[in-house]
């Protein structure tokens, strides 16, 4: 059975991204739907992870000075990915009704960061671009603790310090892909994520 995501979470959402633009969620996704997650993923990291790169299409380059994490991309037709990806498609469903933002389609990769990975301050999506419009991060980290690292670190639009974000397993964490500078600190024990984006088919949406 596919968990369903209530109306009254999808305005609170909606709300949240038009009065700051982003939100911190810990009752989104079900339990065991994250520790199925969790499961595939440690069952996988050594053999189907890959470096992650930066930039896009043809200016896709690895560059470990930047970002050290190694990734793996969520596919529809595994059973575990469609239970999370269900979930997201709500999500979209739900913010084009309330904000007519015209998310399109949703790509997301799992991420690994090893001890002492990190990937320093960037935007997820270029000004003006409108490709990627709402980003997503999922934490799959149990009992993680302060002195581990890894923080996700949320930055308004003068490079202001908002946010520290715990990557607590069940954390959920949704932003305007091009409002929102950030990082993920070096971490000091293996930190699992979900990273996501909502993107748009061309430049038309009302939000």
């Amino acid at each position: 059975m596919v968990s369903q995501v209530s109306e009254a979470m999808l305005d609170v959402i909606a709300d949240a991204l038009v009065d700051k633009g982003y939100i911190l969620l810990s009752d989104i996704i079900p339990d065991y739907v994250s520790l199925a997650l969790l499961e595939k993923m440690q069952a996988e990291q050594d053999i189907n992870f890959k470096e992650a790169a930066i930039g896009r299409g043809i200016e896709q380059q690895i560059n470990t000075e930047i970002r050290s994490d190694k990734i793996s991309w969520l596919d529809n037709q595994d059973h575990t990915d469609r239970e999370y990806l269900s979930i997201m498609d709500q999500l979209k469903e739900g913010l084009n009704r309330r904000l007519f933002m015209g998310l399109f389609d949703f790509e997301s990769h799992y991420a690994v960061y090893e001890p002492g990975a990190f990937y320093k301050k960037h935007v997820d999506a270029l000004h003006g671009s409108q490709n990627r419009i709402l980003s997503t991060v999922f934490f799959l980290n149990p009992e993680w603790q302060e002195s581990d690292g890894g923080e996700l670190v949320i930055y308004d639009e003068l490079d202001q310090q908002l946010d520290v974000v715990n990557p607590q397993i069940g954390t959920l964490v949704l932003f305007l892909s091009e409002r929102f500078p950030h990082e993920v600190r070096p971490t000091f024990k293996t930190r699992k994520s979900i990273a996501g984006w909502f993107r748009v088919s061309n430049a038309n949406h009302g939000f």
